[in-house]
């Protein structure tokens, strides 16, 4: 694709977008959705970060761990969905298939991040980190799972 040279007044020559950032611009836009869905998932890791800062900073002090603890969660899937709704409207998903595809990977890619970012990077034990998934004790946080598993599919349909 060529990027037209425009003259101005005087005979200097220039161009709207300058030839590196058009190139950078155009392999973007063939990278294949799917990869773009996958580095899009780190979105959502600095949406996790800011979610989680809110709480231990904002509203955590202010009321109980565990009702802090969903109240992050029920935050989690509002601004998760509002996420992955943006990123099916500027990449559409072609597939019911991509779209469980997306999702199954980035779960694993959540949990993954999870455990070993938990455990290795900030130190949380096994036992804390598990203890995040049992319902029985009003732990939601697989919520946040099965959402960050299922959207893509949601969002896919909603829009087909």
């Amino acid at each position: 694709m060529s990027n037209p040279v425009y003259r101005i007044s005087g005979g200097a020559n220039f161009r709207i977008v300058p030839e590196p950032l058009q190139r950078l611009i155009m392999s973007a836009v063939r990278i294949p959705i799917f990869l773009k869905y996958i580095l899009a998932w780190f979105g959502m890791v600095i949406l996790a970060i800011i979610n989680g800062t809110l709480r231990v900073e904002l509203y955590g002090p202010l009321i109980s761990e565990l009702t802090a603890h969903q109240l992050s969660t029920l935050s989690a899937l509002f601004i998760f969905g509002l996420y992955i709704r943006v990123l099916g409207r500027i990449w559409p998903l072609p597939s019911a298939k991509l779209a469980l595809l997306i999702g199954a990977a980035w779960v694993c890619m959540t949990i993954a991040f999870e455990f070993l970012f938990g455990h290795y990077a900030i130190g949380h034990s096994w036992h804390k980190l598990f203890h995040d998934y049992n319902l029985l004790a009003g732990r939601v946080w697989l919520l946040v799972l099965i959402w960050t598993g299922i959207a893509p599919y949601v969002f896919y349909r909603l829009r087909t």
